[in-house]
């Protein structure tokens, strides 16, 4: 019989990772004090990815795996990620082409008339 005991980590890294999520947390919800716009949603993004990146990689103990693994695991959401933003990318010209074929924005306000 093998006596083998697993690996076993050093209790540091997990509360060095849970301040950290606690910090990036606290810079989320700071993101709350922002105007709208495409800087709060991208520290939004950023923070959330962030905070997913450190639980997938520490608690579920995928920084420990090896790599064809983390490939398998990784690469899929981030060549959605890529898609998406080409998407993006895109939207504006179908919105406009879409403006220019069919006339006016059906979605503008429309404005009061004054006789």
């Amino acid at each position: 019989m093998s006596s083998e005991v697993g690996q076993q980590h050093p209790l540091s890294i997990y509360f060095a990772v849970w301040v950290g999520l606690f910090i990036v947390s606290g810079l989320s919800y700071a993101t709350d004090f922002l105007q709208d716009g495409l800087m709060r949603w991208g520290l939004i993004l950023l923070f959330m990815f962030v905070k997913a990146g450190y639980i997938v990689a520490i608690f579920m103990h995928l920084k420990y795996e090896r790599w064809a693994l983390i490939y398998a695991l990784l690469l899929p959401p981030g060549a959605l990620l890529v898609l998406v933003g080409l998407m993006w990318m895109e939207s504006d010209y179908t919105w406009l082409t879409r403006i220019e074929y069919f006339g006016e924005d059906p979605y503008a306000v429309a404005k009061p008339v004054v006789h």
